[in-house]
């Protein structure tokens, strides 16, 4: 790639680019698997008989369908889901034909490593795990339960299989439900939210750091992520879950920096409380935030330097908290459509 020409992305390193302006190229690369973007068709042409020149290839066409991800292209976006991946999920569980349900887990369900339950196979519990978590790729809605059965790998037992078996039920039912990215018009500016689960891990009393961020109404980032630290309130759960969000907007503003030649801009963070706020602006060394570890003040520096412009938002606008805890159906099905998860429709097929 480096000898035709093209620039291996810093923040990307799967991610090259020749070019500029309209005649900028990107072209994605996994092992022996390229996708290639463009505005100019001609480049487009003339890099595939660059490639076709030095090494033996196949042009599958527009793209759709790569590293097990179905992609649908129409007119005002792109749609991607796993919809092949999620039936064979299901015929390894043996659970094509069980009952479907509406969210992947129960309101309020609380786990423990200390389950005094019968033990079940942990060879196929990692298995099911682990294929869930691959599906997550293109499902956010799946990030908090397939994160949160992930703890209990070691040694599973029939409570914690009971909880994949309703994330299979659920996914049973969505098989056909992936991400939708609409088409935009204007140049995309990430917006970020993030969100904390206080002392929300029943065994070691552990938050949990939720972040999504948008292009536009696109997702195109999210995690869930267990902190490393136990903390004394909800405000510095807070505080420290915009540091993790920070570290991801700053990489995400840099990629598309990079991507589009042009100097790194700002990024807009969401935060659902106003003390985390206020301390990421004024870190007062009180008694309430002098003993957080000096790394999570990363968040202040980004705020005083201009790389991210820290808001509050209303626990209603909180899009995170689908990351952030099992919800009941009506607020699980709301959140689930404003992160871009959607039906394939026969519009969208068409």
């Amino acid at each position: 790639m480096l000898s035709l020409g093209f620039r291996r992305n810093d923040c990307e390193h799967a991610v090259y680019g020749r070019g500029s302006g309209d005649s900028r190229l990107l072209v994605g690369v996994y092992v022996d698997d390229l996708i290639i973007t463009g505005n100019v068709a001609m480049e487009i042409d003339r890099f595939k008989a660059e490639m076709m020149s030095l090494f033996k290839m196949s042009d599958l066409g527009p793209l759709s369908f790569y590293l097990g991800i179905e992609v649908e292209q129409v007119a005002d976006g792109i749609h991607l889901s796993q919809k092949s991946y999620a039936q064979h999920i299901l015929e390894r569980a043996r659970m094509q034909e069980c009952n479907s349900c509406s969210t992947p887990m129960e309101p309020r369900l609380k786990l423990t490593k200390t389950s005094t339950a019968a033990l079940v196979d942990a060879t196929q519990y990692r298995s099911i795990v682990g294929c869930l978590r691959y599906l997550v790729h293109t499902r956010p809605d799946l990030a908090f339960s397939v994160g949160y059965v992930s703890r209990f790998m070691e040694a599973p037992t029939t409570e914690h299989d009971t909880a994949v078996k309703r994330i299979l039920r659920y996914v049973a039912g969505t098989v056909d439900y992936g991400c939708y990215y609409k088409r935009m018009e204007t140049p995309p500016e990430p917006v970020g939210y993030c969100d904390a689960d206080m002392a929300g891990d029943v065994d070691t009393r552990k938050s949990t750091s939720r972040v999504v961020f948008f292009l536009g109404a696109n997702p195109v980032s999210w995690q869930s992520i267990k902190q490393k630290v136990v903390v004394l309130s909800s405000c510095e759960a807070e505080y420290i879950a915009a540091t993790t969000a920070a570290c991801q907007g700053i990489w995400l503003a840099q990629l598309l920096a990079e991507i589009e030649q042009e100097e790194p801009q700002s990024f807009k963070l969401l935060v659902d409380n106003k003390s985390a706020i206020a301390l990421s602006k004024n870190p007062v060394f009180h008694n309430r935030s002098k003993h957080i570890a000096t790394r999570y003040h990363f968040i202040h520096e980004c705020v005083e330097d201009g790389r991210a412009q820290v808001e509050f938002i209303g626990t209603d606008g909180e899009v995170a908290d689908i990351l952030t805890k099992a919800l009941g159906r009506v607020r699980f099905q709301e959140l689930r459509a404003r992160i871009g998860v959607v039906e394939v429709s026969p519009r969208r097929q068409a």
